[in-house]
């Protein structure tokens, strides 16, 4: 089940009002992949929940088909490449992340050898009298 701080989850009748369909065309837009709501328990007949993110995702298909008159197939395609570019930006975001922690510790390495040198003699330097 998934777990309330993830934010409110609705059973099939309030989702459906709330994105302003049919209980029928949620379960047509599950069947067809586009939506995946999460389930009570672990039976395939266990009540589905629906995110907020669930019913945005109803919301921009209903969007997608109304207003620009794309078919189903089309609303597939656009939420399967709207996905991907997603996945791709939480990826880049991990890795920048990774990538300033890795920046974060070279720097601090960097000083420490900064400090270190700046503490011993210089040995290069002339002595004083020669």
């Amino acid at each position: 089940m998934p777990e309330m701080r993830d934010g409110a989850w609705y059973i099939i009748s309030i989702a459906a009002q709330k994105a302003e369909v049919h209980e029928q065309t949620l379960r047509h837009y599950e069947r067809l992949g586009l939506i995946a709501p999460a389930r009570k328990g672990e039976s395939p007949h266990s009540p589905r929940l629906y995110s907020d993110k669930d019913i945005e995702r109803v919301l921009h298909i209903r969007s997608l088909m109304r207003d620009l008159g794309v078919n189903l197939a089309g609303v597939e395609a656009i939420l399967r490449m709207k996905d991907h570019m997603e996945q791709m930006q939480e990826e880049m975001k991990h890795q920048l992340e990774e990538m300033r922690i890795q920046h974060a510790n070279e720097t601090r390495r960097l000083k420490e050898i900064i400090e270190r040198l700046q503490g011993t003699p210089d040995v290069f330097s002339p002595e004083e009298g020669e």
